[in-house]
């Protein structure tokens, strides 16, 4: 049984130590994952364990001949040669083992008197390779590639016209595609879109051998694996099950750690304290010299928690009040270059409060719809080579993420100057702990704008646009650059923002976690689930075994209508029935109620009438925004005082403020009907 294991290894750079007396064990049938603190050092633990990097001490031992595939998180280029070219060089050991072969047969034609041994080599050589899969490799490389999203005209293309995170997907396929003993796999889903993400969990859940692996992504783990080993301060910890149960299982043991830790944290205050009152006085000189030894020894043995593991929780700035009608979209279509059309045709409602998460494959057109909503609302980096019309409703405002946008980030400011000069004054107490959640802990704060890599100026966008007050969020992979932590944080924040959500990501368990709705979309079509994302995949799975059709694929999905004609998903829709379609299975936004009038056709007294109207009900809409804003920092006041010791332990004044809110939070409920009144008004 092919295996590789380490025995008391210990690696430091400097004075820091990376690994500490770390013993592990890699065979066949191992599914570990190996997770810690960014900085911890997993990467450097599978680059010794890949034999990359040598050990100060301990040892490492790999079986003769095991096979052991590694993939770094980044780096990798390929070039001068076709996919399939570079495909094939997966499996130099093959052609090396066929010379190996060639040698041996040449030596049997010369009699030699070992004979019977050159034959039992030249049969254990036939047989490895046999095992191997070698007189299958060009089907093999193919179902790997296609797999990991590759088309089949990319095959024969140059790999140096594949963009970075395309040559990532070229040195993972070739890791998995020669059938390994042991694969280390650093990162492998940075770079994969949810297709090729569920493609290698499959992979690696049929897959024989060993493996290692590194992941921000829980729900893959979760779906992979069946061990968890925690680096933590250069020592190694085993915990048997899936992530979650790990996670679960490491929460209990910190209770007892946090508590020592803030015990700990105490007494250190304490003494600094002491030190720096009485440190400069001669009568008390002693005693602090001593307090200052008692300092130094808690230091040597100061408690850490770490940062992946402690809790951390922020809410957004109010969003602005919204109408119910959030975004309209009436036949988008997009097409480059005079070619087929990425979008055709598309008509969507969003309503307030959805969490709408944009599915397809790559090149169906995901980041160029979110760009054309950015481009309604006048943002950088938006899309406007488009045909059909983008409405946004009344009082929105928009927030864009993307890559691209990030990118763009320059200056001299330090982050935390930056961000300081934005956030609103409510939150600023809060930055280091937002700072700290989004990967930038100590001194990186200080980091100026300039110096950062593109992964570091993806998380300030996001941060930075989280701290605007908007009431709609377009985000384009928001989930990129951030570890598991980072992502609970987004989502819960996501999950409590008071406005509405667009978003594309390649994160199951992001995509789960906070979809209300789902868009597919394919070139040239789509469709809408009015349900949350297992709804979507298990109506797919549905369609695929036949249990239900795929009626209306070049529109909308048969969905129900409320009265009002907003989308709605159907009482029966999560059942394995098919979803009813509209009356007459017509398009809310091509219904005759909904049909828009056209201007030429309107007298100019008409045109006239309608454009007071509209100017009377926008500051209308105005005035009550400006009376909800004053009643609820009246409400905000009241609850305040409610939480005062003096009022809710006096009856009578508990019984004040109370009737105080009550007619507060009443008011605040009619002007909301008024106002939602007024600004569907607007969007008629």
């Amino acid at each position: 049984m092919a295996f590789v294991q380490f025995s008391q290894v210990s690696l430091a750079f400097g004075d820091r130590d990376i690994l500490k007396n770390v013993s592990v064990n890699l065979q066949a049938g191992s599914k570990a994952a190996l997770t810690g603190a960014n900085g911890a050092g997993k990467s450097t633990l599978i680059k010794v364990m890949a034999g990359l990097l040598e050990p100060d001490s301990g040892t490492r031992v790999a079986q003769k001949d095991a096979r052991i595939s590694y993939l770094p998180q980044s780096g990798l280029t390929h070039h001068g040669c076709t996919l399939r070219e570079e495909a094939d060089k997966a499996f130099a050991f093959g052609y090396e083992l066929n010379e190996e072969l060639e040698r041996i047969g040449d030596e049997l034609q010369k009699n030699p008197p070992n004979t019977k041994v050159l034959l039992e080599k030249h049969d254990a050589i036939l047989t490895e390779l046999e095992n191997s899969g070698w007189n299958r490799r060009g089907v093999t490389a193919e179902q790997v590639l296609i797999g990991l999203g590759f088309s089949h005209e990319d095959l024969d293309r140059q790999t140096e016209e594949f963009s970075g995170g395309w040559q990532m997907r070229i040195a993972l396929a070739k890791a998995l595609m020669v059938n390994p003993d042991i694969l280390l796999l650093d990162e492998p889903t940075n770079y994969l879109d949810i297709e090729a993400r569920a493609w290698l969990e499959k992979f690696l859940k049929d897959y024989n051998g060993g493996f290692l692996l590194v992941s921000h992504d829980r729900y893959f783990l979760d779906h992979t694996i069946n061990v968890v080993y925690e680096l933590f301060n250069g020592d190694l910890h085993k915990y048997p099950g899936n992530f979650t149960h790990y996670e679960k299982t490491r929460e209990v043991e910190l209770e007892t750690l946090i508590s020592q830790y803030e015990q700990q944290q105490a007494e250190i205050a304490k003494l600094e304290d002491f030190i720096r009152r009485f440190g400069v006085k001669a009568t008390k000189a002693a005693q602090a010299q001593e307090r200052q030894k008692m300092l130094d020894r808690l230091r040597e043995n100061e408690i850490v928690i770490p940062e992946s593991l402690k809790k951390i929780h922020f809410t957004f700035p109010a969003a602005p009040h919204a109408g119910r009608l959030v975004l309209t979209l009436e036949k988008v279509t997009k097409s480059y270059d005079g070619n087929a059309p990425v979008l055709k045709d598309v008509d969507l409602l969003v309503e307030n409060g959805d969490r709408l998460v944009v599915a397809g494959h790559n090149g169906a057109g995901k980041s160029t719809l979110l760009r054309i909503i950015a481009d309604a609302a006048g943002l950088a980096g938006g899309d406007s080579d488009f045909s059909g019309e983008v409405k946004l409703g009344a009082g929105v405002s928009v927030g864009y993420f993307s890559q691209d946008n990030a990118e763009s980030l320059k200056g001299s400011q330090t982050i935390l100057d930056l961000l300081e000069s934005e956030a609103p004054l409510e939150l600023i107490p809060r930055l280091r702990d937002m700072l700290g959640a989004f990967l930038f802990r100590g001194d990186d704060v200080f980091k100026s704008i300039d110096v950062l890599s593109g992964g570091e100026k993806s998380r300030v966008a996001l941060l930075r646009l989280l701290l605007r007050p908007v009431n709609l969020l377009v985000l384009d992979e928001p989930t990129n650059h951030l570890d598991m932590h980072s992502k609970d944080v987004l989502m819960d924040a996501l999950k409590d923002f008071g406005g509405t959500v667009i978003f594309v990501s390649h994160d199951r368990g992001f995509i789960e976690g906070l979809s209300t709705r789902v868009l597919e979309l394919k070139p040239g079509r789509y469709r809408t689930f009015p349900g949350d994302y297992a709804y979507y995949m298990q109506r797919l799975e549905d369609e695929a075994n036949g249990i239900v059709g795929t009626e209306n694929l070049e529109g909308k999905s048969p969905l129900e209508t409320s009265p009002s004609g907003s989308l709605r998903m159907s009482p029966s829709s999560h059942s394995v029935a098919h979803i009813p379609l509209s009356p007459k299975g017509q398009d809310p936004l091509k219904s005759p109620a909904n049909a828009p009038v056209s201007t030429t056709k309107q007298s100019w007294e008409e045109q006239k009438k309608l454009a007071s109207e509209r100017r009377k009900l926008e500051r209308e809409v105005a005035a009550l925004e400006k009376e909800i804003e004053t009643v609820e920092n009246k409400l905000k006041e009241a609850q305040i005082k409610m939480s005062n010791p003096d009022v809710y332990s006096n009856g009578e004044k508990a019984k004040a403020v109370q009737r105080e809110i009550d007619e507060l939070s009443a008011q605040l409920e009619n002007l909301n009907t008024r106002w939602e009144t007024a600004a569907e008004k607007m969007e008629e």
